[in-house]
């Protein structure tokens, strides 16, 4: 993926950027997510519980770029503003300037469809699911 970098030094528990884009219900993420396999696109959806997706694939921010890493230095966490659910990104340890920001994907796992990871990880799964 392209990747999201630091533009400046991050101290451990700050929150980076907000994973933006359309709330959707998973009916509907799941209709997409074969649409724009379709065309051939990257998806961008995150999960934000059991009912809602937050598809970012067509607008979004530059939270949808950051990659997935089994040794993240981010995580990604929904927290409620008001009435609303939000997904931001934490780092969980210092992060130093021009550092990749990543977190830990986590997959719901699928045996049929298992999708291999290549974050190049000392401690990597091998898959992202």
């Amino acid at each position: 993926g392209l990747g999201l970098f630091a533009g400046r030094d991050l101290e451990k528990h700050t929150m980076v950027i907000e994973y933006i884009g359309e709330l959707i219900r998973n009916e509907v993420a799941n209709k997409r997510e074969k649409l724009y396999e379709q065309q051939n696109r990257g998806i961008y959806m995150f999960r934000l519980d059991e009912e809602y997706v937050v598809d970012a694939t067509m607008s979004g921010c530059l939270a949808r770029y950051i990659n997935h890493s089994c040794e993240p230095n981010s995580i990604a966490e929904v927290v409620q503003i008001e009435k609303d659910s939000k997904i931001i990104i934490i780092t969980n340890r210092r992060i130093a300037k021009g550092e990749e920001i990543m977190y830990d994907y986590k997959f719901d796992f699928e045996e049929d469809s298992k999708i291999p990871c290549l974050c190049g990880a000392a401690n990597c799964r091998k898959w992202m699911n």
